[in-house]
């Protein structure tokens, strides 16, 4: 492989699955480390002769990390959702995904108009809701699974209320209440964000939306929930009608601008609305409130072009992937929802392009943070293979990073050390591929200076995924379990 394309491993199918295999570390785990990360991504791109087109469709694998007293044991398994197991039954991908469509014949098409089948490949994201550990995609059909055994347990049910046919894989927590929301398409749309609390959801508020919005994720801060629409828009109709996988039906509609609006968690009020130029991002930082006004950080990229560039087939080619984007801060004045929207501008606070944010989300989501930690890539020319950590505490960022030659590094989840007071009083847990050995393995970095502290070799490859959670102990009850449990966190 040349230098380009070394990370291609990344997206190969991995189709071996073992379970609490013991992995031999290099340096030392604190001895503080317990609990577990458990991860999910993409890890099948072909299903007989059908292969899928982007990084978002590929079929759902698990992968835990469970730690004792300084060793580390590795466990993975696909989620045997309805599209893994349709899959498997028919030879062929079964039910339509982010850009992939499964009907190649007009009876086909016109089938699934009158039986839609949403997919419930919960290849994006793990997280809490319903005081349950669950994998989530983009579509309201969260995955139950054992945290130990990795086991699927079927569908956790969303109350009668929650309906939709789109939703977020990144709810958010305030360690009392998770918060989500889901997108009912129709001849009247509508954003229906919802509550749960002790597993029993409400709705919180519903928000027209005529044509809506393609939200990866939202804000969150201590009073307020804030919906960012993108003009990446979507016609109900033409979703419906078109047959064309999902994405595809969206447009870029650039004179929208971007949308901002700010609901009251408590009463579902909305109480600010701010607009924006047009712009795109999949992930959300962090929000806060300070000043009458909230603050929304996320990873802007000027448009949504970003979603065509992580075809599959440009990945495997070494072309330009994702991390262009910049950490941006909206400032919305607060009391302005009967006025009608302000007009706001976003302001850079880092110039270093990175994706897969994370932060101190026990302690800092929904307040004021200064550490963010991600992934970026050393130049253009290749993929997300480094590490990065801003610090935003004085004038201009401070910007760390981790680097090996061919180590491709993925989300970097952050584990604050007990009794640590410092943001940044902690470790970082990352899954790195090494394009060299053709295998994986474990980082464990100082969140701090980034210095390495411990890696666990992986016996195979892990395919690029995208987001998982570390939990203490999964077999404490969930509210005490999930990472939400005392402020906040993003997913």
């Amino acid at each position: 492989m040349t230098h380009s394309n070394s990370y291609a491993l990344g997206f190969t199918t991995l189709d071996h699955e073992i379970e609490n295999t013991p992995l031999t570390v290099t340096g030392a785990l604190p001895d503080w480390l317990s609990g577990s990360l458990i991860r999910t991504g993409p890890a099948r791109f072909e299903v007989g002769k059908q292969a899928y087109i982007h990084w978002f469709d590929g079929l759902a694998m698990l992968h835990a990390f469970a730690f004792d007293s300084g060793s580390v044991r590795y466990s993975n398994r696909f989620i045997r959702s309805r599209s893994w197991r349709e899959a498997e039954e028919k030879g062929r991908i079964a039910r339509g995904e982010f850009m992939t469509d499964p009907c190649r014949t007009i009876f086909g098409r016109v089938a699934a108009l009158f039986a839609p089948k949403l997919t419930d490949n919960a290849n994006v994201n793990i997280g809490v809701l319903g005081q349950r550990i669950v994998a989530l995609t983009e579509t309201p059909m969260p995955i139950r699974f054992d945290p130990h055994t990795l086991e699927t347990q079927g569908h956790l049910a969303l109350g009668e209320a929650v309906k939709g046919q789109v939703s977020t894989a990144h709810p958010h927590s305030d360690g009392m209440r998770s918060y989500s929301y889901v997108i009912e398409m129709g001849r009247r749309s509508v954003y229906r964000l919802f509550v749960d609390e002790g597993g029993q959801q409400r709705v919180l508020a519903e928000l027209p939306a005529d044509q809506p919005s393609y939200m990866h994720s939202f804000g969150m801060s201590q009073r307020y929930l804030i919906l960012t629409e993108f003009p990446l828009r979507v016609n109900p109709l033409r979703l419906a009608l078109s047959g064309r996988p999902f994405i595809t039906n969206y447009r870029w509609q650039p004179e929208r601008g971007t949308i901002f609006t700010v609901v009251d968690k408590t009463s579902g009020t909305v109480v600010a609305r701010a607009e924006a130029a047009p712009c795109f991002a999949f992930h959300h930082v962090n929000a806060f409130e300070e000043k009458d006004a909230v603050h929304v950080d996320f990873l802007a990229y000027p448009d949504a072009g970003v979603i065509d560039r992580l075809r599959l087939d440009r990945l495997r080619a070494g072309g330009p992937s994702s991390a262009v984007s910049t950490l941006t801060r909206f400032s919305i004045p607060l009391g302005g929802a009967d006025s009608g929207s302000q007009a706001v501008e976003g302001e850079i606070l880092c110039d270093t392009p990175f994706e897969l944010p994370r932060i101190d989300y026990l302690r800092r989501a929904g307040r004021r943070h200064i550490h963010v930690w991600g992934v970026g890539q050393s130049d253009a020319a290749t993929f997300l293979d480094m590490i990065v950590k801003i610090e935003l505490a004085g004038a201009a960022p401070v910007v760390r990073r981790w680097h090996k030659d061919d180590c491709y590094a993925g989300e970097p989840v952050f584990v604050a050390r007990p009794d640590g007071n410092a943001e940044d009083d902690g470790i970082l847990l990352s899954v790195v591929l090494d394009a060299r050995a053709q295998t994986s393995f474990l980082l464990v970095l100082d969140a701090a200076t980034l210095a390495e502290r411990a890696r666990a070799t992986v016996p195979h490859h892990i395919p690029f995924g995208f987001h998982g959670n570390h939990f203490p102990d999964p077999a404490l009850p969930a509210s005490v379990r999930t990472p939400q449990r005392s402020r906040p966190v993003v997913g």
